[in-house]
């Protein structure tokens, strides 16, 4: 009896050892819910990381009407990942913590008052603010521009856009464009760039008409707050007198012009015109007066005398003849008397 007893226990245990692998195969949990892709504490982690569409403002920046913030906070899922914009009268209205003034206030001053009221409601409450939008930051405009002034950069612009904000560059305006930076707000991205002798600005400049050429697209750079743009006046050239358009005209970057081009850009001579007593006036140092120098413009044309080139603020002026005046206003008279008794006549010039 003992030994059947024997013989059927280790049968029992036998059958035991070879079924016990089958079962572990069979019940063995999957392999998928403890990959580290999807654990819960790196889950968590991933949702209070910065958004790439929020931007880090400088310790001193100052919360506006119009900025647009998103505030992350633990166990706040109401207030949390929401943005919100300050109204013009400079507060913000959040669930839990009601009516909260923001203008005014830096980041870090916010996130602390908010911390402060969240503790009625949660324990140990983490709170943090970012800034996606700025709208309450002045860009200064000035120069050669049609509308100078102070404007407000809201979302991103660059330095075309800051310029057609200001109602484009004026006729007159020179081919370089100078920027200036504090710098809490980083410096200025350009190769040029170089710190001013306080230490608190960066500058540099650029070539507006190779951006607009598309030379240089890159240059046209994204403008931060309290920037301060200036477009300089161009250096010019004045031609003055008996001419068809007088008036002052551009030079363009590395340009010289000569006195015949710039009579060409004036039409030409006039009828009443004294060619051989042009005169050239060349501005001096500071304060000093203007050089005159004679010019014959009828020896020039005639190829007897090398043009001559003029430099920034020349101006060059074409007198009249006093007998071709006299001859003129009679032919005018004329002209006028034959025009009473329906006869017309029509004079060309070449």
């Amino acid at each position: 009896m003992r030994i059947s007893l024997l013989i059927l226990g280790m049968t029992w245990l036998a059958a035991a050892a070879s079924g016990a692998p089958q079962r572990e195969v069979t019940s063995a949990p999957p392999v998928a819910p403890v990959s580290p892709s999807v654990h819960p504490q790196e889950s968590e982690t991933k949702t209070v990381e910065p958004r790439p569409a929020t931007e880090e403002a400088p310790s001193s920046y100052v919360l506006g009407p119009g900025d647009q913030i998103v505030i992350r906070a633990f166990d706040a899922e109401e207030i949390s990942d929401k943005p919100t914009r300050i109204s013009s009268s400079g507060y913000i209205n959040l669930p839990l913590v009601g009516r909260v003034r923001a203008a005014g206030m830096t980041v870090e001053q916010l996130e602390a008052d908010l911390t402060s009221r969240l503790q009625t409601y949660i324990q140990s409450p983490e709170v943090s603010v970012s800034v996606s939008e700025f709208r309450s930051q002045p860009v200064s405009v000035i120069g050669a521009v049609n509308a100078p002034g102070v404007h407000q950069l809201q979302g991103h612009k660059t330095l075309i856009e800051i310029l057609s904000l200001a109602g484009g560059t004026r006729t007159d305006a020179g081919h370089t464009v100078k920027i200036t930076r504090r710098l809490e707000w980083g410096r200025i991205p350009l190769p040029n760039a170089k710190d001013d002798p306080t230490g608190q600005f960066s500058v540099a400049e650029v070539n507006l008409k190779s951006v607009l050429d598309a030379r240089n697209p890159q240059d046209n750079i994204l403008i931060q707050p309290e920037d301060v743009i200036s477009v300089p006046r161009a250096e010019m050239v004045y031609v003055v007198g008996d001419v068809p358009r007088a008036g002052g005209f551009v030079l363009n970057e590395q340009e010289s012009v000569t006195v015949l081009q710039a009579l060409s850009l004036a039409g030409g001579l006039g009828r009443a015109a004294a060619p051989t007593k042009a005169k050239l006036l060349r501005a001096g140092g500071k304060g000093a007066s203007r050089t005159e120098l004679a010019v014959n413009l009828k020896d020039i044309l005639a190829g007897k005398k090398d043009d001559v080139p003029m430099q920034p603020e020349d101006i060059l002026f074409i007198p009249n003849s006093a007998s071709k005046s006299v001859a003129l206003r009679s032919l005018e008279t004329a002209l006028g008397m034959g025009a009473q008794i329906g006869a017309g006549i029509a004079i060309y010039s070449h």
